[in-house]
């Protein structure tokens, strides 16, 4: 189905200072993943997980528990609404919808990455109106490695539970206009834990974090890390496009051999927990219940949903957020249920089949894939 543009989306900025390009390119990421493919050809290697199924699970399915621990607090189901926009006056509406529903369910939020809105007051709305709207759940803030100083503003500007460190190399070597430098960033992440008295978790933007990354952060005192993995949306695809738009055949060129860079989520998830006793968030081509529950079983404490969600929080309403959310969550309890899951906790000791291209990978790199599968 191909649709018009929301009002809200139509209007195109006219100024050229660094402000408006910033403000202009958060709009044209979410017309871009809205009106192009911008799906990674590689997958999350999900497909290359099976449970064992449970004919006689012995349990209500009616009373399965979805209550998960998020880095210390009550979430009703092991679901992350992930981080997508703020910082254009016109993702506000966006921002709202998604806290609404996250409010509903309980569920945790995160916003986007906040530098513009604690820069300029004057779009700190569209981040405050996820605390505003989502009151009682966890919140995520989100900065970039080398924004030490902004740290303790973007906690406090949306009254935050946690915060996000976004590492995003890949869409930045192919942005038109992206900043390649990531000299002192692990030493900036280091100087973030201590600025701040919430949890700090680092986040990849869709090539994955791996195992020698997770060990230097989990050095430094991070207390998780959200893996963004491979499998969901391209960013480089969506650079790809917005290269296109701005008539760059260079970057446009880096976007298509780029398309599919990085680390699955499956494989990426393996790798952190492989190496490190960090919390893992599970994100990037996170589509389905059965998605998470298979995250779940890896180890992660939770999955991060976002392009999904986007459609329905632009086009629709809050409540069409809620109902595509509670889909997912049908789908998680199905896998409980038939894998005789009462709780998420109980994922730990089920016992997976792993092959293809997932148990590949994890003997290249030495990884013992039956120890992954049995839960131990």
């Amino acid at each position: 189905m191909v649709h018009n543009k929301p009002d809200d989306l139509d209007e195109s900025d006219t100024d050229i200072t660094e402000a408006s390009l910033t403000k202009r390119r958060k709009i044209e990421h979410i017309e871009i993943c809205l009106e192009e493919d911008v799906q990674c050809r590689k997958t999350t290697m999900f497909e290359d997980i099976e449970f064992v199924h449970n004919a006689l699970p012995e349990i209500d399915m009616e009373k399965i528990n979805l209550t998960s621990i998020f880095f210390g607090l009550r979430a009703n189901a092991p679901l992350v609404i992930a981080a997508m926009t703020g910082g254009h006056p016109r993702t506000l509406s966006i921002n709202e919808k998604l806290a609404i529903a996250a409010e509903e369910l309980g569920i945790p939020i995160g916003v986007g990455s906040q530098r513009s809105g604690i820069e300029n007051p004057d779009l700190a709305d569209t981040f405050t109106i996820v605390r505003e709207r989502a009151p009682s759940v966890p919140v995520i803030a989100n900065i970039g490695a080398t924004h030490v100083d902004l740290a303790e503003d973007a906690v406090s500007m949306i009254e935050a539970d946690i915060l996000a460190v976004h590492l995003n190399p890949l869409q930045e070597a192919i942005q038109p206009e992206g900043d390649c430098n990531s000299e002192g960033f692990l030493e900036g992440i280091a100087a973030i834990v201590d600025a701040v008295d919430v949890p700090v978790i680092v986040k990849e933007t869709g090539a994955g974090i791996s195992s020698e990354v997770a060990r230097s952060l989990e050095e430094i005192g991070v207390d998780g890390v959200d893996v963004g993995g491979v499998g969901g949306t391209s960013w480089a695809g969506v650079e790809y496009f917005r290269a296109l738009r701005e008539s760059d055949e260079v970057k446009a060129q880096l976007g298509l051999e780029f398309w599919d860079w990085g680390i699955p989520t499956a494989l990426s998830i393996i790798m952190v927990l492989d190496s490190t006793e960090l919390d893992v968030i599970a994100t990037g081509g996170i589509r389905s219940g059965l998605d998470i529950a298979k995250a779940l079983s890896l180890g992660a404490i939770s999955a991060g949903v976002a392009l999904p969600l986007l459609r329905p929080a632009v086009y629709g309403s809050s409540l069409d957020v809620v109902v595509e959310i509670e889909k997912i969550l049908d789908g998680l309890k199905a896998a409980m249920y038939l894998t005789g899951c009462s709780s998420v906790t109980d994922f730990s000791s089920r016992q997976l089949i792993l092959k293809g291209k997932l148990v590949e990978a994890l003997q290249s790199l030495d990884i013992d894939y039956k120890r992954v599968a049995s839960g131990t």
